[in-house]
């Protein structure tokens, strides 16, 4: 099939694997423990969720930050070493406290710009997050974002969620293996994180989570059109919440897949039909702070520079050992000081600008 032209948009991304020109990395300025709320208590790993609910709202301390950072900065040193464009959030103050007519929440911090930011294309779409916390980050992000629409980007925005208490559920309880899923989000309102979602031209995968649902998800299929299909990946997964530590597509016909929450049998049958179906290898005991809010899958949250080039974890060792023999070509660096903030490399990062055309890779 003919491809159509390269936009001369700022914004141009419509896969996770084509060479990577432009991205924002998050920064960690002004980071602040999220505040308490059942909707962030609940996706935390349970071994933790005593230690957040102790110190929620406070600023993150120093030991903390300072190892992160140096990580970030040596990242960002190999991006550009790379060849690539690295923008940064404006700082942002996460003790500022903010309200609405239904409840009130300090911010949270500008590490993962994936989480609240959604490239399709030329667009960038503002999502509607469930954590009352997030729910002023998008502020560092405007300056850039003018810029980009200046420049001939599109640039949307979700409906903002009210998040009062008939979305959440207070008297929810974990899944336990066996029982039916279920979620501490209900209906009542679209939400999503845009880090629920990955994209593989013009087709995108989802998994429903505590932070998106299912109205989220229909909002998005509405407003992208006949373009583009959403197929939902279902996961075992008991505290569900973002989809790039569970379902990776690594490049053209490969999709990464964590063997604890995806069954191959009832991956979208698109998947099953055409592509390589690689399993990650179990992670390896990594270094690193005690306080995470991530789960040992961060292994899978690696970042494609292209369809060779990953930018995985220096201490996976089982994953570089599996990446070389699928073909790919691992650039270690070390991100375990990373996790208390949110993610590893796929999370800290929102891919503006890669260099290729939307294409089907399922027809």
């Amino acid at each position: 099939m003919s491809s159509p032209a390269i936009s001369s948009s700022p914004v141009q991304a419509h896969n996770e694997w084509d060479p990577l020109e432009e991205v924002i990395v998050g920064r960690l300025d002004g980071a602040v423990i999220p505040s308490s709320h059942i909707g962030v208590g609940i996706s935390v790993p349970r071994s933790v969720a005593w230690i957040f609910n102790i110190v929620s709202g406070m600023r993150y301390p120093q030991f903390l930050i300072r190892p992160a950072e140096r990580e970030l900065e040596r990242f960002i040193r190999v991006l550009e070493g790379e060849g690539v464009t690295v923008r940064r959030p404006d700082p942002l103050d996460g003790r500022v406290r903010f309200q609405t007519p239904h409840w009130s929440s300090r911010g949270f911090c500008t590490a993962c710009p994936r989480d609240g930011f959604l490239v399709v294309g030329e667009e960038i779409i503002e999502t509607p997050m469930a954590w009352r916390c997030r729910q002023l980050e998008m502020l560092a992000y405007r300056k850039l974002f003018k810029e980009y629409w200046r420049q001939g980007a599109r640039w949307t925005a979700a409906p903002r969620p009210e998040l009062s208490d008939q979305l959440f559920d207070y008297r929810f309880k974990l899944p336990k293996p066996g029982e039916p899923m279920r979620y501490v989000i209900n209906e009542f309102e679209p939400v999503f994180d845009a880090a629920d979602f990955v994209r593989c031209g013009k087709d995108l995968f989802v998994t429903r989570s505590n932070v998106t649902n299912e109205s989220g998800i229909k909002w998005l299929e509405r407003h992208l059109g006949d373009t583009y299909r959403i197929h939902r990946v279902e996961s075992r997964c008991r505290q569900p919440m973002h989809i790039d530590s569970t379902f990776m597509p690594l490049s053209p016909g490969k999709v990464l897949i964590n063997p604890d929450f995806i069954d191959t049998e009832r991956l979208p049958a698109v998947m099953r039909k055409n592509w390589d179906v690689l399993v990650a290898p179990r992670p390896d005991k990594a270094p690193g702070p005690l306080m995470s809010l991530c789960s040992a899958w961060l292994s899978m949250n690696v970042l494609m520079l292209d369809d060779r080039r990953v930018v995985c974890e220096t201490s996976q060792k089982s994953m570089i050992r599996a990446l070389k023999g699928w073909g790919f070509e691992p650039i270690d660096l070390p991100f375990t000081n990373f996790a208390p903030f949110g993610g590893a490399f796929h999370c800290a990062t929102l891919d503006i600008r890669r260099r290729g055309t939307l294409q089907s890779y399922f027809d």
